[in-house]
């Protein structure tokens, strides 16, 4: 399974970065790239760090298997093909995502930019529902290929997500978008539809 894993997420990620960043140029004359932006050291740069070695990772784990540098726990092949639904539908899920978002999408936080704050479609269920989608594609991999970096692949997304949401991208926004965002959170999800709905304001 860790073949089926290694060209699953490559392709995907090809899909969710590469193509993703060339029709967002082809559409604006941006790649949508803005990288990591936060003072060196910080939590914020930390998450963006993080990314990077979730990024690796994720196509290191099934290749460490697959070069026999890491020998996977067996699992049933029920469970490995379960790995394989929820990284294909993930991926899949991650790419309409970031099409709702049209010109607003981004790899990073630009804090001198404006971008329209978009509610619709997905995000008028969910505020961060990439990030979901993401994690959904992610949890397939230790299904398929468990080892323990497989395992910390999912941990360090997690732990990636919930830095940047909580610590760059929400008080951006709020800053950004002031009563719109913070009338817009009040009533979605942050990664679930319901969970975690609150009023969120500048400088709180």
């Amino acid at each position: 399974m860790a073949p089926a894993a290694l060209v699953i997420y490559a392709v995907g990620l090809m899909v969710t970065f590469g193509l993703r960043s060339w029709l967002q140029w082809r559409r604006t004359g941006s790649t949508g790239f803005v990288g990591v932006n936060e003072p060196r050291g910080s939590t914020g740069w930390w998450s963006g760090v993080l990314f990077g070695l979730v990024l690796i990772s994720t196509l290191l784990a099934p290749l460490a298997v697959v070069s026999g540098i890491i020998v996977p726990t067996r699992m049933p092949p029920a469970v490995a093909g379960l790995g394989v639904v929820l990284a294909v539908v993930g991926l899949g899920a991650t790419f309409v995502a970031q099409n709702g978002m049209g010109a607003s999408w981004r790899i990073g936080v630009d804090h001198a930019a404006t971008t329209e704050l978009v509610t619709t479609g997905v995000f008028a269920w969910v505020r961060n529902p990439i990030f979901t989608a993401m994690i959904v594609a992610l949890l397939g991999l230790p299904l398929m290929v468990f080892t323990w970096l497989s395992v910390l692949t999912v941990v360090l997304l997690v732990v990636a997500v919930e830095i940047q949401v909580r610590v760059v991208e929400e008080p951006y926004l709020a800053r950004v978008h002031g009563e719109d965002f913070a009338a817009y959170t009040s009533r979605t999800g942050r990664f679930l539809p319901g969970i975690g709905a609150r009023a969120i304001e500048a400088g709180r």
